[in-house]
């Protein structure tokens, strides 16, 4: 009997514990005006303070909302929460809606894109100065493609469900984490192939970048066979980052690297400096402001307090979820993603996790994960087209059929764990996409753009516009609606708190952040 053979036996005689998954979403919208202009107006006061309301945020662009549930113990409960909120913003925006896309609406100028402001306290303004930094290393615009963040946790027990090896608990948690994102790697060109959905983009985004798409027609850019170009060296560029891999074959390692990445000066970045006409431009010259700078994926999580560094949280109580990150918004749903997605998610990452994992090359860097992926993303839907796994050759619908079958049955346990068959089911829709690669989302798009002989940012805003009346028909219950504004007014009150409590000047803050990042202990595995 193989390890996963096992482990799947032993999953098959502890089913009850599968209903103690935890998923949560983190989904990113550009607010725009009637025209699918980026707002430049503030974030509006009626969906609270930016920095504390815990459901309503901005990622990096005041306009870049980020819509956050909490963690829930269903899909039914996840989606149903996240409806809610954009029911709730959507009765909030007035002349403004949601750009449903991950690729940006029409942009204005680069300096006119606004960036995120969280008010005058230290934390504020630490979040604020981190995104001018961003500006000043990657360019505005790229900062505002949007997308879905999925995290997903498992109950404690299921690490010795699954017999992952460790001394203690904590040491089994980050284990069965990193094991799954080293399987997640392997196969998540699957994820780009079954639900990329940013496969064009409107001219104006790639006016400074040297780019071989086609055009569409004369505002809509693409590829013929892409997935995702959000996930693609077209999307979030970052040359400073290339050569930049961090190793998932154990948390000590991994931590290592995050510390030398935010502890490194860069050159480039060294000349730009901090400050400019006596402000804040960037929160240091290092390769990595900060831990979250760096685009992965995936990535291993843990929440962390005020002013605590996450790599130091992560080396004191080791990973406690893991936030998949590679999501496009699927431009059919009034809320980004579908009940089919998430169910399907639920399985992957089940899969991933029970899965043998095999240790990633010493250098923790597996270039053939890397190289698929960055394919499917830009030609995934090309006739023929193969991938490599193990070394050897693959076409991309044997390797997609495989998988789906490796999959199945742990979608059936979900089903007989919660009840149903929404698993199953999700895992069985995913078989014609493989089977025609026109039945994909990117496909579909693509299609309907030349069907209806529209541009992508037409059409985007059309849809934006029908989700934003879709919400609306179907307005929160008054005790709903109380629980949000309630939440929004307490977030603008706690910002206030933060900002009168604060005696200590901004300069000595960010210092002592930075002090808070503890170099790790060298391990066997890091030399």
């Amino acid at each position: 009997m193989t390890l996963s053979t096992e482990r799947h036996a032993s999953l098959s005689a502890n089913l009850p514990l599968l209903t103690g998954i935890l998923r949560g979403i983190e989904k990113e919208g550009l607010r725009v005006d009637n025209r699918g202009v980026l707002a430049k107006t503030p974030h509006p006061v009626a969906l609270g303070s930016a920095l504390t309301n815990p459901k309503i945020t901005t990622d990096y662009s005041e306009a870049l909302l980020e819509l956050i549930t909490g963690t829930q113990s269903s899909v039914q409960g996840l989606l149903h929460e996240l409806e809610d909120t954009h029911r709730f913003v959507a009765q909030q925006l007035q002349d403004e809606l949601i750009w449903n896309q991950s690729m940006p609406a029409h942009l204005p100028p680069e300096a006119d894109i606004p960036i995120a402001w969280y008010g005058t306290s230290n934390t504020g303004m630490l979040k604020h100065v981190y995104r001018r930094g961003l500006a000043e290393r990657y360019g505005k615009a790229m900062q505002c493609i949007a997308g879905v963040h999925y995290n997903f946790s498992f109950p404690d027990q299921l690490w010795d469900v699954l017999g992952t090896p460790g001394s203690t608990l904590q040491d089994k948690r980050s284990k069965g984490y990193l094991g799954l994102i080293r399987n997640f790697s392997r196969n998540s060109w699957l994820l780009m192939y079954l639900f990329g959905a940013s496969p064009a983009v409107s001219k104006s985004f790639m006016k400074d970048i040297e780019h071989g798409l086609v055009h569409l027609d004369d505002d809509t850019l693409y590829l013929p066979y892409a997935t995702s170009l959000r996930m693609s060296d077209f999307g979030y560029q970052n040359k400073a980052q290339s050569d930049l891999h961090l190793c998932y074959n154990d948390i000590e390692t991994f931590i290592s690297r995050i510390y030398d990445a935010v502890t490194t000066p860069w050159p480039p970045y060294q000349a730009i400096g901090t400050h400019r006409n006596g402000e804040w431009i960037q929160l240091n010259t290092n390769l990595l402001q900060i831990e979250n700078e760096f685009y992965s994926s995936i990535r291993p999580k843990r929440t962390t307090g005020r002013c605590e560094r996450p790599s130091t949280a992560l080396a004191a109580r080791g990973v406690q979820y893991v936030e998949i990150r590679c999501l496009d918004i699927d431009h059919t749903s009034p809320i980004g993603i579908s009940a089919q997605t998430s169910y399907f998610m639920d399985a992957f990452l089940l899969f991933c996790a029970a899965e043998d994992s095999p240790l990633f090359p010493q250098s923790g860097f597996c270039q053939d994960s890397h190289d698929n992926f960055s394919q499917v993303a830009k030609e995934g839907r090309k006739p023929g087209l193969t991938l490599i796994k193990q070394n050897q050759p693959i076409s991309l619908i044997d390797w997609g059929k495989q998988l789906l079958e490796q999959i199945r049955p742990y979608a059936d346990m979900l089903d007989s764990a919660y009840g149903g068959t929404h698993y199953a089911a999700a895992v069985q829709a995913q078989y014609i996409k493989i089977h025609d690669s026109e039945q994909t989302p990117s496909a579909q798009l693509l299609q309907r753009l030349r069907d209806e002989a529209i541009s992508l940012h037409d059409f985007t805003l059309r849809e934006s516009q029908q989700h934003r009346d879709t919400l609306l028909a179907a307005p929160l219950d008054s005790a709903r609606q109380q629980e949000y504004r309630k939440l929004a007014a307490d977030s603008l009150q706690e910002q206030t708190r933060l900002e009168q409590s604060d005696v200590e000047d901004f300069a000595s803050y960010v210092a002592r952040y930075h002090a808070a990042l503890k170099k790790p202990e060298l391990t066997a595995t890091e030399p």
